[in-house]
């Protein structure tokens, strides 16, 4: 099984997540993405797998949204995507992906269903 967790440490729902697979036993490819942002390619295919607009992948609370004007209807999914990948905190999080699909796990108890 192919499983790894999109992970912000600083983030409590992203540490519940992490803790509730490990709990399990799992032992995902952990991926600091604020040390690592995902290029553009990688979000897109985030995207394919949740089957969500680039906006849903948005954290629209950060100050980086408000400040780059982000809620401008007229943006399309490249040019949220590229905010994103500029701008890495604004990525929703915890995403975990096994295999073919993924969740963004808000809250991390939504990964009982998903595993």
């Amino acid at each position: 099984m192919s499983l790894s967790i999109f992970h912000n440490p600083a983030c409590s729902k992203s540490r519940e997540a992490l803790a509730l697979l490990q709990s399990r036993g799992l032992q995902p490819l952990v991926i600091d993405y604020q040390q690592t942002p995902p290029s553009i390619a990688q979000l897109r295919e985030l995207l394919a797998l949740l089957k969500l607009p680039a906006r849903e992948l948005m954290r629209r609370s950060e100050e980086a949204y408000a400040r780059l004007g982000l809620d401008n209807p007229a943006l399309g999914e490249g040019d949220l995507l590229a905010a994103i990948a500029a701008h890495p905190i604004l990525l929703q999080r915890p995403i975990v992906v096994n295999g073919q699909r993924a969740l963004i796990a808000r809250p991390p108890e939504l990964l009982l269903e998903f595993l």
